[in-house]
């Protein structure tokens, strides 16, 4: 897939969830490669909070692959679900939290707090903060793609 099929999707999303009154967040490698990071895309991950998810999961219910529903695994656990829009897999994520390295889970982040907008062609499109990927892909224990991340942090 190239890159107009991921932003043709993306600006899909972004035309129902104008209104939808969702707190959302793009992240993940699209969020990263449209602030400047050199990856490659291979899907797309919305970052929102819990009811979130669910919200999304009905807005774009004629496209689920995997309804949302809460999952965990040694690291990270969250309200998780997938659609697939015109082939692309977009990844749910809501109420994400990771585990601290003493055992305990941190709080879900309030999305407000780490996120920002960017312009792709002529929408506003909400962001997380690349200091906020760099420091959740250090928790995940992803130092490689922090390291990568980091480069590119204002």
């Amino acid at each position: 897939m190239g890159s107009k099929e991921y932003l043709d999707v993306l600006f899909e999303i972004h035309r129902r969830m104008e209104n939808a009154n969702i707190l959302w967040a793009l992240t993940g490698s699209l969020g990263m490669a449209l602030q400047g990071v050199p990856v490659e895309v291979h899907d797309i991950d919305i970052q929102t909070n819990r009811s979130g998810a669910y919200r999304l999961e009905e807005l774009f219910s004629a496209y689920v692959a995997r309804r949302v529903a809460f999952s965990s695994t040694d690291r990270i656990r969250s309200h998780f679900g997938a659609l697939n829009i015109r082939g692309i897999q977009v990844e749910i994520m809501g109420d994400i939290e990771k585990r601290l390295p003493d055992g305990t889970w941190e709080e879900p982040v309030d999305l407000r707090t780490v996120r920002h907008f960017i312009e792709v062609e002529g929408r506003r499109i909400p962001v997380l903060s690349l200091d906020y990927e760099y420091e959740a892909y250090l928790k995940l224990g992803r130092a490689e793609k922090a390291d990568l991340i980091r480069k590119y942090c204002g």
